[in-house]
């Protein structure tokens, strides 16, 4: 395992993130306790949650993801050797059983980090993260972005940074990123905590994956030049890009096989062409198509962590021993084909 320092920081990540959206949902404490140990002991040091876990989010369950995590930092007690992360909710959906008002404003954001901190049994969060932004704008793959009236209600991210800052002075968190963030939310944190000595943050978690590149077109140069890297979430398109959806299969307990809601990457043809031209190109390079997806983003200069999620050992050793996994010049230029003729079929 290697390990990379996200720049204006302490922390020396390891180049895969657990992700631990299913805790609580698809997978028992008992076998999350699993994961851990074993992704711990192949290298991994850095763990990625959220006060919304599990998903598909509900209120009968929210929360449980971060309350397992903490059991297993409070038995093992090996909470010095982990980097913790997690993220804050904000306001739309139907999220609103966390909190009455789901703003990104300072009593909102300072509650949510007390409940996390309780719930992870912590005095500290290592990496605390805004999950999507307080504005009318575009996300989870939305498009088609319609001008607002001015008059929205939202709250400006300089009152959402002057939060944090304070959650950092008092301990409760060390370092800020953002999450399903646009070029222009990404620059006006930057320009926000410069002017007025704030916190910057240190990443950004946005989807990134072989059916999903739209990362490189308007965000990759600004984690370039500003050196705040991408810890990139989905990186196997929900588990599509292994292949296992294809030919109208839905196996038994897979994510997409349970939430059919699920359909950003096998609800289209174009989408599920990609796929299979994705994964017929692994095979005639004897690579794993699971393993191939992920060391495309492994590789990737502007990518400071990928975020790995399994429902079982299986697929968790799978994941994680794509750090082995390269991708030769003659693959590369294979992959760049098939994104010129797929370009963004699932953005």
């Amino acid at each position: 395992m290697e390990y990379k320092r996200l720049p204006h920081s302490s922390l020396d990540v390891s180049e895969i993130c657990l992700g631990t959206m299913t805790w609580g949902e698809q997978n028992s404490q008992a076998e999350a306790f699993e994961q851990l140990d074993y992704a711990i002991g192949e290298g991994v040091n850095f763990i990625d949650t959220a006060e919304m876990y599990p998903v598909p989010p509900k209120a009968e369950t929210q929360g449980a993801t971060e309350t397992i995590l903490g059991n297993y930092l409070k038995q093992r007690g090996n909470r010095d050797n982990l980097i913790i992360a997690s993220k804050v909710s904000g306001p739309g959906g139907k999220s609103d059983y966390i909190r009455p008002n789901m703003a990104l404003d300072w009593r909102n954001i300072h509650q949510a980090v007390d409940s996390s901190l309780a719930r992870l049994q912590l005095d500290t969060i290592d990496l605390y993260q805004i999950h999507w932004p307080d504005r009318n704008t575009n996300f989870f793959g939305e498009l088609s972005y319609t001008q607002q009236d001015d008059n929205e209600q939202q709250t400006p991210i300089i009152e959402t940074l002057e939060a944090l800052a304070d959650l950092v002075t008092a301990g409760k968190i060390r370092y800020i990123g953002i999450s399903n963030e646009t070029p222009w939310g990404f620059m006006k944190y930057l320009q926000l905590a410069e002017k007025h000595g704030l916190p910057k943050i240190v990443s950004v978690q946005n989807p990134y994956n072989l059916l999903n590149r739209s990362f490189e077109v308007g965000m990759a140069e600004i984690s370039h030049r500003e050196e705040v890297p991408l810890l990139a979430y989905s990186p196997l398109a929900f588990g599509a890009l292994s292949g296992k959806y294809l030919n109208d299969q839905w196996p038994e307990g897979a994510r997409l096989t349970l939430f059919k809601r699920f359909a950003r990457y096998t609800g289209s043809e174009m989408a599920l062409e990609a796929t299979n031209a994705y994964v017929a190109l692994a095979k005639e390079f004897n690579i794993s198509p699971a393993q191939m997806a992920l060391a495309f983003v492994n590789q990737q200069k502007f990518v400071g962590s990928n975020i790995i999620g399994a429902t079982n050992l299986e697929q968790l050793k799978e994941n994680i021993d794509s750090i082995h996994c390269s991708i030769s010049p003659q693959l590369q230029l294979r992959l760049n084909e098939l994104a010129q003729l797929y370009r963004l079929p699932c953005p």
